[in-house]
């Protein structure tokens, strides 16, 4: 028996807004952007590096969605983007206007630093140790 999870629901103000941000600021991949009716499209992003993983980006549909859009996780570090090039990823994102909330760190880890989406959820941005030379 195999099993993974391939995928995860990111609840967003706006598609397009969110495609933009995913795609132009932290140079993601749209996978697919499907209408499924006049309100509701099924839309598809994923790291330029590995696509086995995708963020659903759901638009909000009522005002009890709506009050989770930026706080899916109550404040806490929500998502955990690898990079094999921590410091270039990073310049390119500031480059881009993405908000970092705390500096990068070096931790035994690796190195990390957070950084806000377009609604607010936190990231890592980390290059993991055991990927560096």
């Amino acid at each position: 028996m195999s099993q993974k999870i391939v995928g995860i629901t990111l609840v967003v103000a706006d598609y397009d807004e969110a495609i933009t941000f995913y795609t132009e600021k932290l140079g993601f991949v749209l996978l697919e952007d499907t209408p499924l009716s006049e309100t509701k499209r099924w839309v598809r992003v994923a790291p330029p590096g590995d696509q086995s993983f995708h963020l659903l980006l759901a638009k909000a549909a009522n005002e009890e969605q709506k009050k989770y859009v930026g706080h899916q996780t109550g404040g806490r570090v929500f998502l955990f983007l690898h990079t094999d090039d921590f410091w270039y990823d990073y310049e390119f994102m500031k480059s881009k206007g993405v908000e970092f909330v705390r500096p990068p760190k070096e931790e035994p880890y690796g190195t990390v630093a957070v950084f806000a989406d377009l609604y607010g959820n936190l990231w890592d941005l980390i290059e993991p140790a055991s990927k560096k030379s």
